[in-house]
C-alpha cells in the first residue's frame, strides 16, 4: 500500500476517534481530549505503518500534521449540526 493511501485510510478515522474522545471524556479539558484523540489515531496509524513497512521518516512532522488534522475535524464538528444535538 502506498504511503498516501495509508495516510488517507489513518484520517479516516480521525472523526470517530474525535466522537468517541467526545463521548467518553467529554467533561475534560479540550487539550486532554486532543492528546487523547492523539494517541488513538497515532496508534491505528503506526501500526498499519508496522505492517505495510517503514514510510514515516520524521514522527514529529507527522505527529504536529496528524494534530493540525485533529483541530480541523474538531472545528468541523463543532461548527455542525452535530455540535448542535449534542447540546441539545
Amino acid at each position: 500500500m502506498n504511503f498516501l493511501s495509508k495516510l488517507l485510510q489513518g484520517i479516516s478515522f480521525v472523526p470517530t476517534i474525535v466522537t468517541g474522545v467526545e463521548g467518553l471524556f467529554g467533561h475534560k479539558s479540550g487539550t486532554d481530549k486532543k492528546n487523547t484523540a492523539m494517541t488513538l489515531a497515532l496508534n491505528s496509524i503506526q501500526a498499519t505503518d508496522a505492517i505495510a513497512g517503514k514510510d514515516i521518516l520524521d514522527p514529529a512532522k507527522f505527529q504536529e500534521g496528524l494534530g493540525k488534522v485533529i483541530d480541523g475535524v474538531v472545528q468541523c464538528l463543532n461548527s455542525s449540526a452535530w455540535s448542535k444535538t449534542k447540546s441539545a
